[in-house]
């Protein structure tokens, strides 16, 4: 396995994104986290990622206990974030990424991020230097690389750039069906990567596990090729462009691993055939017209809904049973609302605050009220 390109670092091309961790009884499950993480180094793989939104904190204590306290800190890469609603000013950064720190059991961060960047947070960034502050923790050695995560149109990302040429690297959300799409401009995003020179992470490569269960056209398609899994395509079409320095995928199960190994252990790019496929695959994907969810569940683990909507599941609902029409779809939003105390999509106030944290910028007080169609 290689060493990347860009960062000697990190080896392989493929990293373990640590929001959806394996869980139990709303804990992390840190059997199955130990087992994970320990197949992933073993494969030869090093990049671990997380963010303290995560699991409501969970993610950090866990790479914590299962991780830092398991491993020398030469045998790991570790990434963590600063994230909006965490700081309120310049002087709460520094407190906030201390506790980070200790959170994780580290003494520094090989990368740290500006997180989910889009044209209305870079404000509040701006204005409370926050550039400037993680730049100076770069310069006490307390992380090595400073970049951003990025939700928005390529536009905003050069504007970012331009403004601060100090960014080392940028996370992307980048996979097949949001390669051209007009919301999320994966392309365009990655084509102002490559004008100034900055090397890419790609996140959501499965699209928040949309594309491993595809519909049944869709799946016939990739079944054909005679090869590996739908997440291996998917995952091997991000890996394949030149200034992908990283693929991130987030793994809840051992089974998941695995199979990512398989597939990026001793990676090669898509052929031209099954690029063939995974366009025939994507414009099914289009035709369908679904929400682009990617069930990040920001908008109900950060800035919790007051009627206690389950937002990202209520969507997958919609979206099973629009992609697949079983009579069962129903039953599974019943499911979401019934014995929990979980507030109906019928019940939404329209306050918006889902909305403002969303990163795909989805219009989530319309979406809820198709789901009330549909279901209700």
């Amino acid at each position: 396995m290689e060493n990347s390109k860009f960062f000697p670092e990190i080896h392989g091309n493929f990293g373990f994104g640590c929001m959806r961790l394996p869980m139990k009884n709303g804990k992390v499950d840190y059997d199955e986290f130990i087992r994970m993480a320990d197949a992933f180094v073993d494969a030869g793989f090093n990049y671990f990622d997380t963010a303290h939104g995560y699991l409501g904190g969970q993610s950090e204590t866990a790479i914590g206990d299962c991780v830092s306290k398991r491993y020398d800190r030469s045998k790991f890469l570790l990434t963590n974030k600063l994230t909006d609603p965490y700081f309120r000013s310049q002087e709460d950064i520094r407190p906030f990424f201390e506790k980070q720190l200790k959170w994780c059991q580290v003494d520094y961060f090989d990368f740290y991020l500006m997180h989910a960047q889009d044209k209305n947070n870079y404000q509040k960034f701006k204005r409370c230097k926050a550039y400037e502050t993680a730049y100076k923790f770069k310069e006490e050695g307390l992380i090595k690389y400073f970049g951003i995560s990025f939700h928005d149109k390529a536009e905003v990302l050069d504007m970012i750039l331009t403004e601060h040429p100090e960014v080392e690297i940028v996370q992307i959300q980048f996979n097949y069906v949001d390669y051209d799409d007009a919301s999320v401009e994966a392309r365009k995003v990655y084509e102002v990567c490559e004008k100034h020179n900055k090397p890419v992470i790609v996140m959501e490569p499965v699209k928040g596990g949309s594309l491993v269960n595809l519909p049944d056209d869709a799946d016939k398609i990739l079944r054909e090729l005679n090869g590996g899994s739908n997440a291996s395509y998917a995952i091997r079409f991000a890996a394949s462009f030149p200034n992908m320095a990283m693929v991130l995928s987030g793994m809840s199960n051992m089974e998941q691993m695995q199979d990512n190994i398989s597939a990026m252990k001793d990676f090669k790019p898509l052929d031209d055939k099954e690029m063939e496929a995974v366009h025939k695959v994507c414009d099914i994907f289009k035709s369908l017209n679904l929400i682009p969810c990617t069930s990040c569940r920001y908008c109900i683990e950060e800035n919790e809904c007051p009627m206690g909507i389950r937002i990202p599941d209520m969507f997958s609902s919609l979206n099973a049973h629009e992609a697949f029409h079983n009579w069962n779809t129903g039953y599974y939003y019943s499911n979401i609302i019934t014995g929990n105390g979980y507030g109906k999509a019928s019940e939404c106030i329209k306050c918006g605050k889902c909305e403002r944290v969303c990163p795909q910028h989805l219009e989530i007080r319309k979406l809820l009220e198709n789901v009330a169609r549909t279901f209700e």
